[in-house]
C-alpha cells in the first residue's frame, strides 16, 4: 500500500462502529480512510445469501431498534443515502408452552390493557421512560462513570434497571406479562439472576412503546450502505480486501481507530502496549456464544396463534421460569433441552427479501462453548412445537456456530454478539476501568468496537464516542 501523508484518521474495521466512527471524523472535517478485510462492509450490520439465490438473510442483527433510535444514526441523513425503515404492526410477541401467544403492542396503553391485573405494573415499568425516551438514551449509550445529563430520568431507570430481572418480574402477576418481560431480559445473553439484566428488559420494552422494533427494508445492510454513502458524500474513502496484522499495514495518519476486539488491539500494538493494559485486556470476559439458524421457506411459517404473525420478533422460550433456567443451563456449560430462541420474521413485512409467494425466517439460540452444530435440531423443535408443519416448508438451512463468528469478526469473541459480557461490571469496565476506555497506551490510537462503552447492539455510539476522543486529543476538537 503506498503511504499517505495527506490522511489525518484511519479507521481499521468497517462495522457499525467503524463507519460510525469515520463518519463522526469526517463530519469534522477530517480526511479519513476506512480499511476492511473483507470484500464486503458492514461485519454483523451484513446481509447475504445464505441459503438459495433470491433470499436475503441477515448475517448478523437483524431487528434494530437501537438502530433506528440511535442518537447518532438519527442526527444523520440516512434517508437521503437509501436507508428506509419497515415497522412490523407489533414490535414482538412471546410465545407461551401452549402456543398463545403474547403480544407486545406498540401502544403502551393497549399493552397494559392487554395484560389484565398487570397492566397497571407495565404501565408503571414503562411509561416514565417511554415519554422521555430521548433523555434515556443520550444517558444510557454514553460512557460510564459520567455525570447524567438527564437525573431523574436515568435514577427511574436504576430502580428498576439495577437489579436482577428475576427480582424485578416480582412486579408482575400474570404468567404472560412475566414472560413478557423475562423474553426482553434474556437479551442480554446472561442468566436472569445477574444484576444488571432488568437494565437490558427496560431499554428494549421501552423503545417497543416509544419507536417500534424497525428494520432496514431490503436487509441490514441497507443501514450500512448508507453509512457508507454518507462517508463518500463527506469526503472520506473506504477500501476492502485490506488486512491489517500490524500498525505497519497502516497508512500514516494522526489518529488510528480499531473496530475490533481487544485481543486483535493488543495484537496490532505489539510492545507499544503497557504490562497494566494488557493484564486488563486479558482479563476482560465475554459471554456465550450463539448457534445461528437462517431459513428459505416455501411459505409463512404455520403459528399455533395467528396472532404471532403481526410481530416481526419472536421470544421462544416458554414461561419466565422456563427462560430463567435455559439461560443458567447456557451460564453453566450445559445447553438446555429447551432453549430460549430469538426469532425474526421478515418477509411478512418486507417482500423484497424472498422470491414471491416465499418467506426466510432468522433465529439462534444462546450456546455454551463447543456446542455442536447438530444442537440446531433443539433450537428448530422449539419452532415447531409453537408452529406445526414448520419444517414441511423449509427449502433450505443455513447454520452459524460460535466459532464461524468469531472467525467472521473477531469482535464477537466466542460467538458473543454483544463483544463482551453485559453485567455490570461488564459495563463499567469496558474494556478496562476508565473514564475514557477508548484510549490505548499508544497515542493516537483508539479502540471503537462493541467491546468499549455503550457496548453491544446496533447503534454506532461506541465508534462516535471513540472518534469524539481522537478529536479531542489529537485534533483540539470538540
Amino acid at each position: 500500500m503506498t503511504p499517505s501523508p495527506t490522511l489525518d484518521a484511519v479507521v481499521v474495521g468497517a462495522g457499525p462502529n467503524g463507519l460510525a466512527a469515520a463518519v463522526t471524523l469526517a463530519r469534522a472535517g477530517l480526511r479519513v480512510r476506512v480499511l476492511e478485510r473483507h470484500a464486503g462492509l458492514g461485519g454483523g450490520l451484513s446481509s447475504a445469501p445464505l441459503t438459495l439465490p433470491g433470499f436475503v438473510h441477515d448475517v448478523g442483527s437483524a431487528i434494530h431498534p437501537l438502530g433506528f433510535a440511535s442518537p447518532a444514526f438519527r442526527e444523520w441523513p440516512l434517508h437521503a443515502f437509501g436507508l428506509e425503515w419497515v415497522w412490523p404492526d407489533a414490535p414482538y410477541a412471546h410465545v407461551m408452552p401452549d402456543g398463545t401467544g403474547v403480544v407486545v403492542e406498540r401502544d403502551l396503553e393497549r399493552t397494559a390493557e392487554g395484560f389484565g391485573r398487570d397492566g397497571w405494573a407495565w404501565r408503571a415499568l414503562f411509561e416514565p421512560l417511554v415519554m422521555n425516551w430521548e433523555n434515556l438514551l443520550d444517558d444510557v449509550l454514553r460512557p460510564l462513570p459520567r455525570l447524567p445529563r438527564h437525573p431523574l430520568t436515568l435514577a427511574r431507570f436504576g430502580v428498576r434497571g439495577v437489579p436482577p430481572a428475576a427480582l424485578t418480574a416480582r412486579l408482575l402477576r400474570t404468567p404472560e406479562a412475566r414472560a413478557a418481560w423475562a423474553g426482553l431480559a434474556a437479551h442480554a445473553n446472561l442468566p436472569l439472576s445477574t444484576p444488571g439484566t432488568g437494565a437490558a428488559a427496560l431499554v428494549l420494552g421501552t423503545l417497543a412503546h416509544a419507536v417500534g422494533w424497525p428494520f432496514p427494508r431490503g436487509g441490514a445492510q441497507s443501514l450500512t450502505d448508507a453509512l457508507a454513502a454518507y462517508l463518500h458524500f463527506l469526503g472520506g474513502e473506504i477500501e476492502t480486501g485490506v488486512e491489517v496484522r500490524s500498525m505497519r499495514d497502516v497508512p500514516p495518519a494522526r489518529a488510528v481507530l480499531v473496530d475490533s476486539s481487544p485481543g486483535v488491539l493488543l495484537d496490532l500494538l505489539g510492545d507499544r502496549v503497557s504490562p497494566s493494559y494488557r493484564a486488563w485486556t486479558h482479563r476482560y470476559r465475554y459471554g456465550p456464544g450463539l448457534l445461528k439458524l437462517d431459513y428459505a421457506l416455501s411459505g409463512p411459517v404455520p403459528w399455533r396463534d395467528p396472532a404471532l404473525a403481526r410481530a416481526g420478533t419472536l421470544h421462544l422460550g416458554g414461561t419466565l421460569e422456563d427462560i430463567a433456567r435455559a439461560e443458567a443451563s447456557v451460564a453453566r456449560g450445559v445447553a438446555p433441552e429447551r432453549p430460549y430462541v430469538l426469532a425474526a420474521q421478515h418477509t411478512l413485512f418486507d417482500p423484497t427479501r424472498a422470491p414471491a409467494g416465499h418467506h426466510t425466517f432468522w433465529a439462534y439460540a444462546h450456546t455454551p462453548p463447543g456446542t455442536p452444530d447438530t444442537y440446531a435440531d433443539s433450537i428448530e423443535a422449539q419452532i415447531e412445537r409453537a408452529a406445526p408443519g414448520f419444517r414441511d416448508l423449509v427449502l433450505a438451512r443455513g447454520t452459524t456456530n460460535a466459532r464461524q463468528l468469531e472467525a467472521f469478526s473477531p469482535v464477537y469473541r466466542g460467538g458473543d454478539v454483544n463483544g463482551g459480557r453485559g453485567d455490570l461490571w461488564g459495563l463499567l469496565a469496558r474494556p478496562l476501568p476508565s473514564a475514557t476506555p477508548y484510549r490505548t497506551p499508544a497515542p493516537g490510537v483508539y479502540l471503537c468496537s462493541s467491546s468499549t462503552p455503550p457496548g453491544g447492539g446496533i447503534h454506532g455510539m461506541s465508534g462516535c464516542w471513540a472518534a469524539r476522543a481522537a478529536l479531542s486529543d489529537v485534533f483540539g476538537k470538540r
